[in-house]
């Protein structure tokens, strides 16, 4: 491994000095941050060639350090990470990323915004038995996986700035996380304070996940012995990681279930140690920090995965407040779609938007905010459609679509996007693109043919059949569509004394000047 990438460690406490000694192992260790004087001392006589200082600003404003590494207690962690962005740095925080979901949303977005690497101490996804139960459950090895559950325990090191959720619980529930692939829905979580009642010793939280998958997850420091265990239960087969075992530690057990007189019967097998590579965890994941620094490449730890375990965190911590336990949403979107509707993947929908019954947004589509798509809509894929955009009823937005903010789909209306297509012919790649533009309103089964635009507060009249362009505010009707009029903003007739000119909405009395068919609003 080349040398030219410095790294700086900030804390070098109780976990920061094993990140010290495993990026200085790796030849990249060239600064220090440490506040407490004594620990200064200890990092100056064990690292003599590295730099040990108790200033953060001058690690961040040092041009030749490319990332820094994080492990102070992690109420500093949002801070101490925004501070490093801001200053270039890409940076490795260990868990949590920070103490909120908002937090961490803005972290997430400062890093993309800033082109920096943004990597967090998820451990476990850098230990290679949690490797290889990953591909285990990719493979279907396990079949269907129907149950997980993990114990955290020990008699260890007791934290006062932290409660045993957000010490021990990242590390799982980033791990539940990712061996299914989903969010859960909706968390439980309940929990004893009997140290410190402001904190608590001892939690355990349930997952339920839309697949139908269960977990549960039991933390706490006050354990006579150390236990760290992960079980996957599946149809097939059910795996066990066990972190404190020496030798055997992700062993797989081939039991199952058999059905007599229509009972459930337990049909034990011998079990089998899975072998794996043998890596030290934690400077696997060193080294990952410092190739992704070198190759511009995303974390398997990226920001992302630590928002999505900070979102359960969250979920679980709001549940502990509560008086007797209850399942609280993990993250309520800030848009509704209904459940028999269907959203792919990669898309980004509004604040405020609303999807109803029996719809489909395919993927890439971009919707803004406070939209109503009505029933049996579909739009995509690859389709753009601004803020408080109305689509009723049974209208497909095909892509080469795009909708500006405001405009109105009446029930059943029709756009195309092939000018002249054959069943046997594939002409996708001659889509022609159509433009609605602001405001305007396409009445109940009209049909637009592609490659127009459709000026900003035309009105198409219903059943109408558009085939050219609708310059703007006119008004369209007929079989083809003809303009008749002018409509103003607010959808009512603007009347004109002569051909061009002056003229004036009858209702709101907006005023508008004519020239061919060109109209303007006027000032």
């Amino acid at each position: 491994m080349t040398t030219h990438i410095q790294i700086a460690c900030v804390g070098s406490g109780y976990w920061g000095k094993n990140l010290v000694r495993n990026f200085y192992n790796l030849g990249v260790l060239s600064r220090i941050c440490e506040l407490a004087p004594e620990k200064r001392r200890e990092m100056e006589t064990a690292y003599p060639d590295c730099k040990v200082t108790d200033s953060l600003d001058s690690i961040l404003e040092d041009g030749q350090i490319a990332g820094v590494a994080i492990a102070t207690p992690a109420e500093t962690h949002g801070d101490l990470v925004r501070r490093s962005l801001l200053a270039g740095k890409d940076v490795f925080v260990e868990k949590p990323l920070c103490l909120s979901v908002a937090e961490g949303k803005e972290l997430v977005k400062l890093a993309e915004e800033r082109q920096r690497i943004l990597m967090v101490g998820h451990l476990l996804w850098y230990h290679p038995a949690i490797l290889k139960l990953k591909e285990l459950v990719d493979s279907g090895e396990l079949g269907r996986i129907q149950y997980i559950y993990s114990n955290r325990l020990n008699l260890g090191k007791i934290r006062t700035e932290e409660n045993i959720l957000w010490s021990f619980a990242p590390h799982d529930i980033s791990v539940i996380l990712g061996l299914l692939g989903e969010m859960p829905d909706t968390v439980e979580a309940s929990g004893g304070n009997y140290l410190d009642q402001r904190i608590a010793d001892v939690t355990l939280s349930w997952l339920s996940f839309p697949s139908g998958t269960k977990a549960h997850v039991f933390v706490s420091w006050l354990h006579p012995f150390k236990e760290q265990k992960l079980v996957v239960v599946g149809e097939r087969k059910m795996a066990v990681f066990d972190d404190v075992e020496e030798e055997k530690k992700l062993v797989v057990y081939p039991h199952s279930i058999e059905w007599k007189n229509r009972l459930p019967v337990a049909k034990k097998a011998p079990s089998e140690a899975i072998p794996f590579d043998r890596v030290e965890p934690l400077r696997a994941e060193c080294e990952h920090f410092v190739e992704c620094i070198r190759t511009r490449s995303t974390p398997r730890t990226d920001g992302e995965e630590a928002l999505r375990t900070l979102t359960v965190l969250d979920a679980c911590q709001r549940c502990l407040g509560q008086t007797p336990p209850a399942s609280v949403p993990v993250s309520k979107p800030p848009y509704f779609v209904h459940e028999s509707s269907y959203v792919d993947d990669n898309v980004e929908i509004g604040e405020g938007t609303m999807i109803w019954h029996f719809s489909h947004v395919l993927k890439n589509c971009k919707m803004g905010k406070n939209c109503r798509i009505g029933q049996n809509v579909v739009i995509g894929p690859d389709v753009t459609i601004g803020e408080n955009v109305k689509i009723q009823n049974n209208v497909s937005v095909y892509k080469g679509v795009t909708l500006e903010d405001h405009v109105f789909c009446g029930p059943s209306m029709v756009f195309t996007n092939v000018y002249n297509p054959r069943s046997e012919i594939i002409r996708m790649d001659e889509l022609r693109n159509t433009l609605v533009r602001r405001g305007a309103s396409l009445g109940a089964n009209c049909t637009v043919l592609c490659g127009i635009t459709i000026g900003q507060y035309a009105f198409i009249g219903a059943g109408s059949v558009v085939i050219r362009e609708v310059p703007d505010y006119a008004l369209v009707v007929g079989n083809p569509g003809k303009i008749i009029g002018w409509m103003c903003v607010c959808g009512n007739r603007i009347h004109f004394e002569k051909e061009n000119g002056p003229g004036r909405c009858t209702v709101c009395e907006r005023a508008y000047r004519k020239d061919g068919e060109q109209v303007r609003l006027q000032a």
